[in-house]
């Protein structure tokens, strides 16, 4: 059998001599494994970096063999990260997070999301709080959405800075003001936009409150049920985003 489509390179090891096995998060297929001879060539190396946009066509002879994979580079997403500590971390944490989605199980919605952040890799003041929305629009795949659209206690959709950390549900000021020291808080920009709503841009510091707050869910709800811990990369990401905020505040 055989298909072609578009992906984002998540991962690279060597198998033999010469060849690669690469997992790429697909369009139309998930994340998916294949086997790339000649990987690891003068050729192919370049166009084989975690985060780069590529064409694919995998064939096999059962669907559920690893298969071969042959790829083109269509946007080279890792050379540009490269120039920045800070966005190469991003872009490890994004695909290493990918990783947790079932393979081979499509996420179309969640494909576009990532594609977007990736374009903007080179604005800094504007990817670092689309990671965060990609991090909830992770945990939404996976089955663990949160609910930030109203108050849990009251309805509102106004005033909205908690979120429970329970529930995943978001609480009014007023609501939450009992169980303050209990509660998540939640960035501005996360919060419904409209009716009153707060929304707007995002600061440095609703940027380190949505990282605290996705990451509280992506261990509670996700990695420590599977018994793993935090990625690497994700809490390098984490950490040099609060050290460039913390050196241009001072």
């Amino acid at each position: 059998m055989q298909w072609s489509d578009e992906g984002v390179i998540l991962s690279v090891k060597p198998h033999g001599e010469t060849a690669a096995v690469a997992e790429i998060f697909t369009r139309m297929h998930g994340r998916h494994l294949g086997l790339v001879h000649g990987g690891r060539s003068r050729k192919l190396r370049p166009v084989l970096q975690m985060g780069n946009h590529i064409e694919l066509v995998w064939k096999a002879r059962l669907a559920e063999h690893l298969g071969q994979l042959s790829l083109e580079l269509r946007k080279g997403y890792a050379g540009q990260a490269m120039e920045d500590p800070l966005t190469l971390a991003g872009l490890s944490s994004l695909c290493t997070l990918a990783r947790l989605l079932p393979e081979r199980d499509p996420h179309p919605g969640l494909y576009e999301i990532t594609l977007f952040v990736l374009s903007y890799l080179d604005d800094a003041h504007v990817w670092p709080a689309l990671m965060v929305r990609w991090e909830i629009a992770l945990l939404d795949e996976l089955g663990f959405g949160l609910d930030l659209s109203s108050c849990a206690a009251t309805g509102a959709r106004e005033n909205l800075i908690y979120v429970s950390p329970k529930s995943g549900r978001a609480a009014s000021a007023e609501a939450g003001a009992p169980y303050k020291d209990k509660l998540l808080s939640l960035p501005a920009f996360l919060a419904p936009g409209t009716n009153g709503g707060r929304g707007g841009a995002a600061t440095d510091a609703d940027v380190l409150a949505g990282l605290a707050l996705t990451e509280h869910f992506l261990m509670s709800r996700v990695l420590n049920p599977r018994e793993e811990a935090l990625p690497e990369a994700r809490s390098r990401f984490k950490e040099l985003f609060a050290r460039r905020v913390n050196a241009e505040n001072a």
